[in-house]
């Protein structure tokens, strides 16, 4: 069984979302785990949660840490995403029901979607939440 793994860490500042997504879909597609659409959805789905990150658990902080970690373990990419926020899950939270013509709501329908698993584990000073993808057998 082959492993490989990156991290990254960073503050919560929304201008450093589109560095992390790059250097994870980078990661995903150098070690042949995914294809470049399932790359560019795992991408997305990061993006989402670590906005969600912001906007939610730090209240739009931008000086908040965030800890970014994504492993491939043979044909199973998994990124989990630590934060030190308030700990909510965001799956406990009635959603409103979705609304076209209101911007926002859809990213955590996307995450679901888009992804093979999303679970949410808080901890006593934060959230872990993790996310995994595995190769389509098409692949």
């Amino acid at each position: 069984m082959s492993s490989h793994q990156i991290e990254v860490r960073i503050d919560s500042d929304p201008a450093n979302l589109a560095a992390v997504r790059k250097a994870v879909e980078s990661f995903a597609a150098n070690t042949g785990a995914l294809d470049e659409p399932c790359c560019g959805n795992v991408g997305l789905c990061l993006n989402e949660i670590l906005a969600n990150v912001i906007r939610h658990a730090y209240n739009n902080r931008t000086d908040k840490p965030i800890h970014v970690r994504a492993e491939v373990a043979d044909d199973l990419l998994t990124v989990e995403i630590r934060d030190w926020g308030n700990g909510i899950d965001p799956t406990t939270v009635p959603q409103a029901p979705y609304d076209p013509l209101t911007p926002g709501g859809v990213g955590l329908i996307c995450i679901r979607e888009l992804m093979d698993e999303v679970t949410y584990h808080p901890q006593s000073d934060g959230m872990l939440t993790r996310m995994t993808k595995r190769r389509p057998k098409s692949q």
